[in-house]
């Protein structure tokens, strides 16, 4: 249906899962075709509606490694290979098997859901069109040639076969045996919502974006106890001293033979004003109302009082 190429400073190498996979099926499919019968593979592993699934829960996830023929074993089996390889290189091998399974189960609950009257469900077509969407999430501009004749973005791919999926599982609903497209389009919205599911790399991503908090140094944290607190009255007295004493340490204004420029005075020391209206701040607001530079501010002048004493 489609023919997709890598370049070559992207190809996947080692597809590890990818290669146990389709190993599995194919294994599966000659115990199938030389031993035990089409028929009953699909009893013993595929899931069936009503009293027998209760009795074989098991074939919830093995119905996924049974096909109904050759060709529906080389046609899933190809589309596997299409896009696996490049989302294992990306994922690795353990998190492409459990999408795997995540995507065949959730084929399983939409024909559970949608088509319970239908007939023995097999097939890795759910688990495979999970990996599609996968592929067509991250690189969805690839171009594919469907049918071999025309060329296609994957993404566009994709959403045309979840639309013909739609459409036959409508027309096809309440039918017996047949295709299930109610799986189908099961496996790709099982994909879709792990694809959205938040991650440890975009939690990471989320909070590389939110804005650190201001530092205000290396101490710990000291609870203060409640008789310790200063009350609103301690707090004026502290502003009024804290004026009276910055007035008095206030030199006294000396011609100078050239006046430095504005830029100059305030990297020498902050001038009083500022310091005048953080104490007005503080007399108004409260400590708490304090900025990280305004209480660098108090620090410096701090620092000129001790020095003058």
């Amino acid at each position: 249906m489609a023919y997709l190429s890598y370049d070559e400073f992207d190809a996947p190498r080692s597809p590890t899962a990818v290669y146990w996979l389709i190993g599995v099926c194919v294994a599966v499919y000659f115990v199938q075709a030389t031993l035990v019968g089409d028929a009953n593979m699909a009893n013993w592993l595929g899931y069936s509606p009503g009293e027998r699934a209760s009795r074989a829960p098991w074939t919830i996830g093995t119905y996924m490694f049974v096909h109904g023929g050759l060709m529906h074993l080389l046609l899933n089996m190809w589309t596997l290979w299409l896009f696996g390889p490049r989302v294992e290189s990306v994922w690795g091998p353990r998190t492409l098997v459990w999408y795997y399974l995540w995507c065949g189960v959730g084929g399983w609950a939409f024909h559970y859901m949608f088509q319970r009257e239908g007939g023995t469900l097999v097939g890795a077509s759910a688990a495979i069109l999970g990996i599609a969407v996968a592929y067509a999430s991250r690189w969805p501009d690839d171009e594919v040639l469907f049918f071999g004749v025309v060329p296609m973005k994957v993404k566009w791919l994709v959403v045309f076969m979840a639309l013909i999926n739609i459409t036959m599982a409508v027309v096809d609903a309440g039918s017996l045996g047949g295709t299930a497209y109610a799986a189908h389009l099961g496996g790709m919205f099982a994909g879709w919502v792990y694809l959205r599911a938040p991650s440890a790399d975009r939690l990471s991503h989320y909070r590389d974006q939110i804005a650190s908090a201001p530092d205000y140094g290396d101490d710990v944290p000291r609870a203060v106890p409640k008789s310790s607190r200063p009350r609103e009255r301690d707090v004026d007295d502290i502003v009024a001293q804290s004026k009276a004493a910055v007035s008095r340490s206030r030199p006294e204004p000396r011609p100078e033979p050239r006046a430095e420029p504005r830029a100059a005075r305030s990297a020498v020391a902050p001038p009083a004003t500022a310091l005048d209206a953080v104490l007005d701040k503080i007399a108004s607001q409260g400590m708490s109302s304090v900025t990280p530079a305004e209480r660098r501010l108090l620090d410096e002048w701090s620092q000129r009082l001790r020095d003058l004493t």
